[in-house]
């Protein structure tokens, strides 16, 4: 086995990060979301931000590619995608900029912050009433790639506000998938641009992707249509927890 991937795997916390992870991926196969909110705060006991960003959005890459990317590409609406992704653009490196200046406490703080918002909005049940217009997606563009990049948690504003909108759940749905791989190659080449994602990073994400992917399957075979209202809540729990022992102040 290459000497990188033996460092990861002797990384203070890898079992952690892999049960972290296994989790997040029964939460991924129930509901279609919830990876990063799960993964990123306990990930911030062990890495640094920059590691957990690369390690998040390679993962998130990975699993899209390979499981949800053919179908949501023949379903999706790809120029409606191209202006979130238009959007996202230039507002990634200011959000890999803002990562590297904030100290780890303060983008802990910050993902916190961001995860309790999105936690209480589901639980609430609130939804986005208003008209997904040209403005408003490359709005939720702009704000994805630059929370994206500073943090790894992509998906908050897209579900809040996209995700949770009037148009159809199909194709809503397909070009949620198709934004959120973009994003993530867009944050992965502006992490390596930056030199910021190193091979030993790689082959974390590489071994934490066997256990995610097992169990997005998983929760993806055990998913049962008339338990969805339970899946949902089981999930949102799950989403708490880590949030509040991803906290700061445990330290």
């Amino acid at each position: 086995m290459p000497d990188a991937a033996l460092a990861a795997l002797a990384l203070p916390g890898f079992w952690w990060l892999a049960a972290t992870i296994a989790v997040a991926g029964i939460v991924r196969g129930f509901t279609g979301f919830g990876t990063a909110l799960i993964f990123v705060p306990i990930a911030g006991f062990f890495l640094p931000a920059a590691q957990i960003v690369a390690t998040v959005t390679m993962l998130g890459l990975a699993s899209t590619a390979a499981l949800l990317l053919p179908r949501a590409w023949h379903q999706g609406d790809r120029r409606e995608v191209g202006l979130l992704v238009l959007a996202a653009l230039p507002t990634v490196p200011l959000g890999v900029a803002a990562m590297e200046y904030l100290d780890g406490q303060t983008v802990r703080w910050i993902v916190a912050g961001i995860g309790t918002i999105t936690l209480g909005a589901l639980m609430s049940g609130w939804r986005y009433l208003g008209a997904v217009s040209r403005p408003v997606l490359l709005a939720i563009g702009a704000a994805a790639g630059l929370i994206g990049g500073m943090t790894g948690l992509t998906g908050p504003v897209v579900i809040l506000f996209y995700l949770t909108g009037q148009g159809v759940a199909q194709s809503v749905r397909a070009n949620t998938i198709l934004f959120l791989a973009a994003l993530d190659v867009v944050i992965v080449a502006n992490l390596m641009i930056g030199g910021i994602t190193t091979i030993n990073v790689v082959w974390l994400a590489a071994l934490l992707a066997v256990p995610y992917f097992v169990t997005t399957i998983i929760g993806q075979t055990l998913f049962c249509p008339s338990r969805e209202r339970l899946y949902r809540h089981a999930a949102l729990a799950v989403i708490a927890l880590s949030a509040l022992t991803g906290l700061p102040i445990w330290e």
